[in-house]
């Protein structure tokens, strides 16, 4: 075959293009157990992190089964549904309305002390944001809170992942007089209010994102915190 002719040419592309991809492909089945494992970590860690448990990728887990006693899923109805609550993905049951998802609940005992823990999904200024709140045994009280994003502007709405911003919802209730009322994010400071927090300064929409995911999850929980 003539090596300066269009055909060689168009055959050896075929060839290293198929190579190129087999070998992607065995790469990338090789490193999804760990990228895998990394998620699950993660995932442990943060919902440790907000009943405040520190934990890193090689404890999470041991942590995890410690201090996370039970964990099932409800439906808007407050009812004990079947399934995996770890494995429930909620950028998916985020699409669906509150009649249609699948609500994981993670039950921790803290010192002698239940706490419940609710995952959250919501969006940002720029894309996905999501976290997880814990309440008292009252299922009203903020015990903790912890957010993150994916492509939140860096000191700005970034700030959601900050101490000092989820620090504020600590002690804060979620209930008036038995109604929902969720959590506001005040603009401008001087959030006082036992259901209200400052907003990030410059960050006001990624702010905003996150009172609209407290309040939709926790009208889907609704029925459930008041059991």
């Amino acid at each position: 075959m003539n090596k300066q002719g269009n055909t060689y040419t168009f055959i050896y592309s075929i060839i290293l293009v198929v190579i190129v991809a087999v070998l992607l492909s065995v790469i990338a089945l090789w490193l999804q157990p760990t990228q895998n494992e990394n998620i699950e970590n993660e995932k442990r860690q943060n919902i440790l992190r907000s009943v405040n448990i520190t934990s890193t990728p090689e404890n999470s887990k041991e942590l995890f089964d410690k201090y996370i006693t039970k964990q099932f899923i409800v439906n808007s109805k407050g009812e004990e549904v079947a399934g995996n609550a770890f494995a429930v993905d909620l950028s998916k049951e985020v699409k669906k309305s509150c009649e249609d998802r699948q609500l994981p609940v993670y039950v921790a005992n803290i010192d002698g002390v239940i706490k419940y823990i609710l995952p959250l999904q919501g969006t940002g200024l720029w894309g996905p944001i999501w976290g997880y709140i814990s309440l008292n045994e009252d299922k009203n009280t903020v015990y903790g809170t912890v957010f993150d994003h994916k492509g939140e502007t860096p000191g700005l709405g970034a700030e959601i992942t900050q101490d000092q911003f989820r620090r504020q919802f600590d002690g804060k209730t979620i209930f008036d007089n038995g109604n929902l009322v969720s959590i506001f994010v005040k603009k401008g400071g001087g959030a006082t209010g036992p259901h209200e927090v400052d907003a990030i300064s410059g960050g006001t929409i990624t702010s905003k994102g996150v009172e609209s995911m407290l309040k939709n999850y926790l009208t889907c929980y609704e029925q459930f915190l008041k059991k």
